[in-house]
């Protein structure tokens, strides 16, 4: 059947429908990894948004629901230059196209994916629809449809992906398939304050041996506090940090308690906002797992993932309150914040990435030591 992807400043790219028939409107951002489709999909981060795959083939290892970075998928549309019909891989449970299929996630394919993703770059991130409705490309059709694109919006994205209040224990808890146990002596008790958290931040935890204990993004900071957890976390999450008021009072009450506190992501996001510095949207954002980052305190580079569209403004921020710890090499962005006087420290982009590089891990040691212990 065929697919068209509308972009709201008229383009218009034709291709083949796979997965869901369904029309969506969403926002059109692009991921230059070359594998980890399955940790995109299911990436909280995403919602709302239709993400374009700049590596031409997608789906030849299948789906390792082991590999899930939540309990579903999250994208509102899935683009593609070339789709794998055949997954590979022995551990591979179902094909790409099962799983958007039952998840009723629509996917285009046969697109110049390349073209699409220098128009993004060009002109910055915008929305668009896909539909299989060849009527909505000509006409007083298409006018109305542009409307319609032109002023769509993300509302309550993080209200949307938190979760309810649960416990873990145990890796199994969070990938059912999962062989993996990690550690069985719980050393410390963490607090995760969730935005639209990974599985692979509490596997990380639970690797160091600490038992974590989920909260959703409504939850007072006191209610927290009195747990007396031995560390917080704020986790990553999806849109425009400005967006969460009630969460930046909760932080800044958190900020004041003397626990040790690791963000990522959105999480950093949100503790710059608790400290008073200030965010901005990027043109079209950083998404994929090969950005270099710096260490200013070594000088060290980092490869790391990322999955972002805001940043914090570094000449927000009150030098007296924090310092830039980390930079992105390719722009020079903020990719980490440490506060002063505070067990606080944050990144933008993702150590715990599940498909990526692994330089960063060492950050969550970090975190352990914050806490008072050793690795």
């Amino acid at each position: 059947m065929k697919a068209f992807l509308i972009l709201e400043d008229g383009t218009i790219f034709r291709g083949e429908s796979f997965g869901s028939t369904n029309e969506v409107i969403c926002e059109i951002v692009f991921n230059t990894s070359m594998t980890g489709y399955l940790e995109t999909l299911t990436d909280p981060s995403y919602v709302g948004q239709g993400v374009v795959c700049t590596f031409p083939l997608i789906g030849n290892y299948g789906i390792a629901l082991e590999d899930a970075e939540s309990e579903r998928p999250w994208v509102a549309a899935f683009i593609v230059r070339e789709l794998a019909k055949r997954a590979s891989n022995f551990r591979n449970n179902k094909t790409l196209e099962e799983f958007v299929l039952e998840n009723n996630i629509p996917g285009i394919q046969g697109i110049d994916t390349r073209g699409l993703t220098r128009i993004l770059r060009e002109r910055g991130t915008m929305n668009g629809m896909v539909t299989c409705n060849e009527e909505n490309t000509c006409g007083d059709a298409f006018k109305i449809v542009i409307e319609k694109i032109k002023t769509h919006k993300i509302i309550n994205s993080v209200e949307t992906v938190s979760r309810k209040t649960k416990t873990y224990n145990t890796n199994k808890q969070l990938r059912p398939e999962s062989k993996d146990e990690f550690c069985e002596q719980k050393k410390y008790r963490v607090a995760l304050l969730d935005l639209g958290f990974k599985f692979n931040m509490v596997g990380m935890l639970l690797k160091r041996g600490c038992e974590v204990t989920t909260f959703n993004c409504f939850t007072k900071a006191e209610e927290i506090i009195a747990g007396k957890y031995d560390g917080i976390m704020l986790s990553n999450g999806p849109g425009d940090p400005q967006d969460n008021v009630g969460v930046i009072e909760t932080t800044k009450k958190l900020t004041e308690s003397g626990i040790p506190i690791f963000g990522v992501c959105l999480g950093h996001q949100i503790l710059a906002l608790a400290a008073g510095g200030t965010t901005y949207k990027l043109k079209y954002g950083h998404r994929g797992s090969n950005h270099p980052v710096k260490d200013l305190a070594t000088g060290r580079v980092y490869i790391s993932s990322q999955n972002h569209g805001y940043v914090v403004d570094k000449d927000s921020l009150n030098p007296k309150v924090a310092v830039v710890s980390h930079i992105n090499v390719n722009d020079g962005t903020v990719e980490g914040i440490r506060y002063k006087n505070k067990k606080i420290f944050s990144v933008q982009y993702h150590p715990e990435a599940c498909a990526g590089p692994r330089d960063s891990e060492y950050l969550f040691d970090e975190f352990i030591e914050l806490m008072g212990g050793t690795n």
